[in-house]
């Protein structure tokens, strides 16, 4: 059995469990975000009413999109803007209390959910037309992560996300 280094080890340490704060979903392309208390996630479809349920067969790594609460007043902050929210930048899940990136590759859950860490979720363009000038800069590094769904649930506005596996 090989012994794991310091580093790996402190990546595989993570005892803190984060908070849902906000649920939105993107109903079309372009539409305004629905705010809703709770979802439905199933695997191959995201979540239900979201414009990406089921897109791409249920093999897009993009069925669910996180940000972390404390990232929202620094885009805002280096956007130059009063405030950002949530809907403002099209995400599904704002969280608080973790650090989303901690999650790459892990498994979580977020109430009854079981979700895949499947990437960053990187700004697109239509930052700097909403966020003005600057704007797609000042979500560099802050846009959150995107999921898969694993095991179909229902997530809810105060539920805990928690790391549920490493993978090795």
């Amino acid at each position: 059995m090989t012994k794991k280094s310091t580093l790996q080890v402190l990546f595989d340490t993570l005892p803190q469990a984060g908070r849902v704060e906000w649920i939105g979903l993107r109903p079309a392309r372009d539409a305004a975000m629905v705010t809703v208390t709770q979802a439905h996630a199933a695997p191959d479809n995201g979540l239900e009413g979201d414009r990406y349920q089921g897109r791409n067969g249920g093999s897009g790594k993009r069925q669910v999109t996180l940000i972390q609460h404390e990232h929202l007043a620094t885009i805002a902050a280096l956007a130059h803007q009063p405030t950002v929210t949530a809907a403002m930048l099209r995400r599904n899940v704002v969280v608080s209390g973790i650090n989303l990136l901690a999650l790459k590759g892990t498994t979580f859950r977020i109430g009854e959910a079981l979700l895949e860490y499947t990437g960053p979720c990187d700004p697109c363009s239509k930052m700097e037309a909403l966020l003005g000038p600057g704007g797609y800069n000042a979500m560099r590094g802050h846009g959150g992560i995107t999921a898969r769904v694993l095991k179909q649930g229902s997530i809810a506005i105060g539920d805990t996300v928690k790391s549920v596996e490493r993978e090795n």
